[in-house]
């Protein structure tokens, strides 16, 4: 009986914790949604700390459509989408070769590719900058020929720094495929290719969607990369362009809640997109038999 109330004790205690921080982490997004539909007329005449007294979308609308907000979008599309789908590639190459194949070095692979994401950004963004001064480009990507300034230049740091990562976790979920399945492969006469993409890829499926899920939040939210990669501010993503909402004397906050709530909707809708097989790759291996 004692034991009985010492757990119904802890689940409650548990369950209060959980609660307790469910609330905490949610005000600010809540707050942020409420201020992002206060007129700044309400809140210069009210205070931000009162009860609205109206709400509308004219926020939404100011940022969207008369400060363009659009277009950076489109650049940030232009940077996610083809930086996850080269890392979910090259990673996926890396992970099968060092988990199917034996050889010298696999594991020293393996290593360098994770020793990669141990660098904080902040310590080797200098060498990288100067490395993108030199590096030469057609006209047609850049009309100074150098690395520096363009969305290419933005798409390979993201590749160089998520590829590590990516090649860590797949390489881990192939181990927890028999290898029976490769060895079936193998005696029917396939090759390494067909071997990597008629047997594996297709089993890889719930990992490169979790894989997906994170890399497109990751990227698409990438700030510090952003600002010192590029100078044109044409050029930038939405997370960097969102500092275009503040004014030159003053700040409208409402405004600027309402770019950070539509800045997130695309990778809420990625989530919601591929949330079953994102749970479905992050469980596998839970349960046996």
């Amino acid at each position: 009986m004692v034991t009985g109330k010492k757990s119904k004790t802890g689940q409650r205690v548990a369950i209060g914790f959980l609660f307790t921080f469910s609330i905490i982490w949610l005000f600010p997004i809540a707050w942020t949604l409420l201020q992002s539909l206060r007129p700044y007329g309400d809140v210069l005449k009210y205070g931000s700390v009162s009860w609205p007294q109206h709400l509308n979308l004219h926020n939404y609308w100011t940022a969207l459509v008369q400060s363009e907000m659009w277009k950076y979008f489109i650049n940030s599309f232009e940077v996610a989408i083809p930086a996850v789908l080269i890392t979910l590639f090259l990673a996926s190459m890396v992970a099968f070769v060092v988990a199917r194949y034996s050889f010298k070095f696999n594991v020293a692979l393996l290593m360098i590719f994770t020793a990669g994401n141990l660098l904080p950004a902040q310590l080797i963004f200098i060498p990288i900058f100067r490395i993108y001064l030199h590096i030469w480009v057609p006209t047609i990507i850049n009309d100074n020929n150098v690395l520096y300034d363009t969305q290419l230049g933005l798409i390979l740091i993201n590749v160089a720094v998520q590829v590590g990562f990516a090649t860590f976790v797949l390489s881990n979920y192939l181990k927890t495929i028999p290898k029976e399945i490769s060895e079936s492969a193998l005696v029917d006469g396939a090759s390494v290719w067909q071997h990597y993409v008629k047997v594996m890829l297709p089993l890889l499926r719930p990992a490169l969607a979790s894989l997906g899920v994170l890399m497109t939040t990751w990227i698409y939210n990438d700030f510090f990369w952003s600002v010192v990669l590029l100078k044109t501010g044409a050029k930038r993503p939405i997370t960097a362009a969102l500092s275009n909402l503040q004014g030159e004397f003053f700040t409208d906050y409402n405004l600027l809640a309402a770019g950070a709530v539509l800045a997130f909707i695309p990778t809420l809708a990625v989530f919601f997109t591929l949330r079953k097989q994102f749970v479905a790759g992050l469980t596998v291996g839970s349960t046996k038999g």
